[in-house]
């Protein structure tokens, strides 16, 4: 018998969970589950959709609702089936609080999908970490050697062109007579220390020597100058020998900045031509070379912008040095300092790259695969027959000459012009320093107009742009020359004299043309090494990169002397020039077309489209 208070428990536990059964059912009626009820559409979390008659409870507030049948918190309710083709469910009302909610949520969503789309554009340009391992250390590299390179290029300008007696009519004779001899025997020196040394230390021991003599001649050969030049001597062999020898006595004269003068060719054909881009090819794919070499010199042309101004700042710094001192060597003093320190990093960035990214570089591993085999040793004369009886590397070897040619019969008549225009060397070497400013921001533009043209033209057109470009400007510039006195009234109008007019346009086909070389010449060039065997790359590239440009400034030069002594200076000698210049571009030009022909055959041959 069961006792009456206990079944009184019972009957009271029934009664109240018939009365919590009622209340539940009465707040969850359909007018309030239909928010939650299921959908074949997905909604907001706080979007009123028709009622199934099923019943769902809702999940956490910003996240997208699912098919509720697959919720292990699924229910039925009393009224569903039957009951929900008998009751007429009535209209939800959305409160305005759940519709800002709502509205809260959509704009949201948009932002996040802005943001996605956003961060995946800048994915999309920003490269993959295996290659910025690569691109930056690189671009590093290039920066510190540009660097260097104006400013060696700018000071050595300064030091022969206003040197006593001397002017512009020197350079054609150093670049013959001093710079290619060098080149040469550099050539053979190189060839000899791949054969023995480890390509690493080839590097340091290339680079080293280069910093030690400029930090040399800032701080013992220039204050000794005096007792280094053999001023009396040059004067009485200048008194005996004809006036035409006038420009090489000038070398002889001044022979430490002559010495200088080919120090600074050097770092640029050794440094910036041979063992960097040696380096690039040796750890850069051909299809990251589209991607990469032409972006490789933004880092250098924003070098070129830095480095101009500090030189401009630099050579103004005589307007603060007290009287009696001598402002060009404080200046040389400081240009030389930050060239020895961008060596430094330099070589600590080198030293990176070999340690991180060389033993890790794909290429470096198929290398290590599939090693060349070992060919017995040439002589510099029989490495130069080797090389140049192949048309692939016989085209090469043209384009180089071709633009150093080119570039020299241009440069040296407009720097005869600037020596007129600023006799003193502090305001020569500030208008360089601005020369050397507008030329890298020039080139920058040139570099992003670049990559497209790489990518959508093709080698072939990337080639062809910069023997246009110094044919065009080249012609121009000699044609203001040639007709001077029909320009006085321009330069009058402009508001400038006939000289400074001359000395701007020379300056812009400069610009306009280094712009195109090292935004697509040099990509172009570099990019067609990399088809060829490892021992056409490294002899193929020091004789076409170290004497190959050397002898198209003396071959330039050589004509330039041979006009000299014949019509007596370079202004009469302009016509001809023009002549000249017109002639090598078209070499120029074709040869591009021949290379690239096979350059395309290459990459095919090895499964890779231009």
């Amino acid at each position: 018998m069961i006792p009456t208070t206990s079944v009184a428990s019972h009957r009271s536990v029934v009664l109240v969970g018939l009365a919590c059964t009622t209340l539940l059912l009465a707040v969850l009626s359909p007018s309030s589950t239909e928010a939650f009820a299921p959908s074949a559409h997905r909604y907001s979390p706080n979007q009123a959709v028709p009622y199934s008659g099923s019943l769902v409870l809702p999940r956490a507030r910003g996240l997208a609702m699912g098919n509720p049948q697959n919720s292990a918190l699924h229910m039925q309710t009393p009224w569903s089936k039957a009951g929900a083709n008998k009751r007429k469910p009535r209209p939800t009302m959305v409160s305005p609080i759940q519709m800002s909610d709502a509205a809260i949520e959509s704009n949201d969503d948009e932002s996040d999908s802005k943001k996605k789309g956003f961060l995946q554009k800048i994915k999309s340009i920003v490269p993959p970490q295996e290659e910025r391992q690569k691109l930056v250390p690189l671009a590093l590299m290039f920066f510190c050697i540009l660097f260097n390179y104006t400013i060696l290029r700018d000071t050595k300008d300064v030091l022969m062109v206003t040197a006593p007696k001397s002017g512009a009519e020197v350079i054609p004779f150093i670049k013959t007579y001093c710079n290619l001899p060098v080149a040469i025997g550099f050539t053979g020196v190189y060839a000899k220390m791949t054969d023995s040394m480890e390509l690493k230390n080839v590097f340091y021991a290339c680079v080293i020597p280069f910093l030690i003599f400029f930090a040399s001649f800032a701080f013992f050969i220039y204050p000794n100058r005096a007792i280094l030049h053999p001023h009396a001597l040059v004067d009485v062999l200048a008194a005996r020998l004809p006036a035409n020898f006038a420009a090489p006595l000038a070398i002889v004269r001044n022979w430490s900045f002559a010495v200088f003068y080919v120090m600074a060719e050097m770092w640029g054909s050794v440094v910036a031509s041979l063992l960097f881009w040696s380096l690039a090819n040796q750890i850069t794919t051909v299809e990251e070379a589209k991607k990469y070499y032409p972006l490789f010199g933004l880092g250098a042309n924003v070098a070129l912008i830095f480095s101009g101004q500090y030189v401009k700042f630099v050579s103004n710094m005589r307007a603060s040095l007290a009287p009696g001192v001598d402002a060009w060597a404080v200046s040389l003093n400081y240009l030389m300092g930050a060239v020895v320190a961008s060596g430094g990093v330099l070589l600590a960035t080198y030293k990176y790259i070999q340690d991180n990214v060389v033993a890790k570089s794909e290429a470096m591993k198929a290398l290590k695969k599939y090693p060349s085999k070992k060919k017995p040793k040439m002589t510099l004369k029989e490495s130069a027959k080797f090389l140049f009886s192949s048309p692939y590397i016989r085209d090469l070897a043209l384009l180089v000459i071709s633009y150093g040619m080119c570039i020299n019969i241009v440069e040296v008549s407009w720097k005869a012009k600037l020596k007129q225009a600023f006799p003193d060397p502090n305001s020569y070497s500030a208008f360089m320093g601005n020369f050397s400013s507008a030329t890298g921001a020039a080139t920058l533009i040139m570099m992003l107009l670049g990559r497209s043209i790489f990518q959508k033209f093709g080698w072939r057109t990337a080639a062809l742009v910069t023997p246009t470009m110094i044919g065009v400007t080249g012609l121009g510039f000699f044609a203001t020359n040639v007709f001077s006195g029909a320009m006085s009234p321009v330069a009058a109008l402009l508001g400038t004299t006939p000289l400074m007019l001359a000395v701007l346009l020379g300056a812009a086909q400069n610009i306009l043309s280094k712009s195109s070389k090292y935004s697509l010449f040099d990509p172009c060039k570099e990019m067609a090494y990399i088809p060829l065997d490892q021992e056409s790359k490294t002899k193929g590239k020091a004789a076409i990169d170290v004497v190959g440009n050397p002898l198209g400034k003396s071959g330039g030069a050589l004509i330039q002397q041979v006009l000299i002594f014949g019509v007596g200076s370079l202004a009469a000698a302009t016509p001809y020039l023009a002549v000249i210049l017109a002639g090598l571009v078209f070499m120029w030009v074709r040869a591009a077309n021949s290379l690239a022909g096979q350059f395309n055959t290459a990459m095919s041959a090895d499964g890779v489209s231009e």
